[in-house]
């Protein structure tokens, strides 16, 4: 019975069959309008997630004020989310690659939804501990199966700038998320709207994802891109571009055993400490030690977001143009965020525009960073290995978010009860400073690491 229920999901998620190959003039008709309808439904679909996964930040003071949790307790939740998104968005990216995107991301985005609704009609430190920790599960369904999507209707050449577009859809969805969470708890008096309005929003969502995904090109009866393009990969044939791996290939041959993946992998994690670390902790910081209120925190929060946007497809397109050289363009911009970052301590209270300012350097060179380190990652593995490739850096990013986390929470906790608040969050932005230090060395020695010559 459990092996037949078992088999019925696997094969409802499986993804569809190929269709027969339109005619010449219909292929040329559809495939523009198919290729926008990829862009469209993915950049939608993943800014709906970040709104019921960015908006417990926003809300953590008015959360511990009213629970009476203490910071190490916020950051608990923060982090066993954290770590419990990066562990599924490593399994979920091998279950992407073999699965229909369409089912798999709506499936992801209404279950985040559902969870939501139950974070936020609950008020048990551990009730919340366990449905934040499902939540960063689920959330693992988004991002796998728009590798999938992007990887099979954009090809080689022009990935730095397609995916540079949609990979700008968290910067949307987490402005959004920031604001979002601010105004529904202004408008309706309570912190649980921080949950109940994203979880509505995202509830439907999912609905516009079942209708309007689709997986790839050879499933509506269009061929695949590189041919469509005519713009193959060097050393692979038409054959291997389009066959399914097995489960050793996608986890040994492409991932494991490739020593670039690795660096990436380490890069990641500490630019995921730089890139969460004012996320998580940016609007209780701005509140505590600068003087703002939580609108003020959250529309700066969402500076950060957006300014991230036209630096991230700007220097994904130069990342083309450089002939696809990925890790030097993220190794350059890890410094003006070092620096941002270095300068924060030093801006007296009162003076928020300036916090404002280099928060917003730091969203406009840390997106490109994250953004490319994907990137890399799809040129030097396959398109039918991204979900798996991106997992298992995206599993080191989020181990380095968990370490902020708990660890800033736990070291504010700690740090002030011995010296200062201030002295302690000056620690804190000492961390990040080094940890964005560490990332720029890992990535430069991707240097040269290119796709063509």
């Amino acid at each position: 019975m459990i092996g037949s229920l078992l088999k019925g999901i696997k094969d409802w998620y499986a993804p569809p069959a190929y269709r027969p190959r339109l005619p010449p003039d219909e292929v040329s008709r559809q495939y523009r309008g198919y290729r926008w309808r990829a862009m469209e439904s993915t950049f939608i679909g993943y800014a709906s997630f970040y709104l019921v996964r960015n908006n417990l930040g926003i809300v953590a003071k008015d959360v511990e004020g009213t629970l009476l949790y203490s910071k190490s307790m916020i950051g608990d939740i923060l982090a066993i989310t954290a770590i419990s998104y990066g562990i599924a968005k490593f399994l979920m990216g091998s279950l992407s690659d073999r699965s229909d995107p369409r089912k798999f991301m709506a499936t992801g985005l209404l279950l985040s939804a559902i969870l939501n609704f139950a974070f936020g009609g609950t008020e048990s430190y551990y009730v919340h501990l366990v449905l934040w920790s499902m939540n960063g599960f689920v959330q693992g369904m988004g991002w796998p199966p728009c590798g999938r999507v992007m990887g099979h209707w954009f090809s080689e050449s022009e990935r730095g700038y397609t995916f540079s577009i949609w990979n700008t859809s968290h910067n949307l969805g987490g402005a959004i998320a920031g604001v979002l969470a601010a105004e529904a708890v202004s408008r309706f008096g309570g912190w649980q709207y921080a949950f109940y309005v994203p979880g509505a929003i995202a509830a439907v969502g999912a609905i516009y994802l079942f209708v309007r995904l689709r997986d790839t090109p050879q499933s509506v009866g269009l061929p695949p891109i590189e041919e469509y393009r005519n713009d193959y990969p060097a050393n692979q044939s038409p054959d291997d571009l389009e066959r399914e791996l097995s489960t050793r290939e996608l986890f040994v041959d492409k991932v494991l055993a490739n020593k670039f993946v690795w660096l990436l992998a380490f890069a990641n994690f500490f630019a995921y400490i730089t890139r969460y670390s004012m996320l998580d902790w940016g609007p209780t910081y701005l509140r505590e030690i600068k003087g703002a209120d939580i609108s003020q925190a959250a529309w700066a929060i969402s500076g950060l977001e957006l300014a991230g946007i036209p630096s991230t497809i700007f220097l994904g397109w130069i990342s083309d143009k450089l002939g696809g050289r990925r890790g030097m363009v993220a190794a350059l911009s890890m410094i003006p965020i070092v620096v941002a970052f270095a300068a924060i301590p030093f801006v007296p209270p009162g003076y928020l525009w300036v916090d404002v300012c280099l928060l917003g350097v730091v969203g406009f060179f840390i997106y490109p960073v994250i953004n490319l380190i994907v990137i890399a990652a799809l040129d030097v593995v396959s398109k039918k290995a991204i979900g798996t490739a991106a997992g298992f850096i995206g599993l080191f990013g989020y181990i380095g978010r968990t370490v902020q986390a708990k660890g800033f929470g736990w070291g504010v906790d700690t740090y002030t009860e011995s010296y200062s608040k201030l002295t302690a969050w000056n620690g804190v932005l000492a961390v990040i400073v080094v940890s964005g230090i560490i990332s720029a060395v890992l990535l430069a020695l991707t240097w040269n690491v290119r796709t063509r010559e």
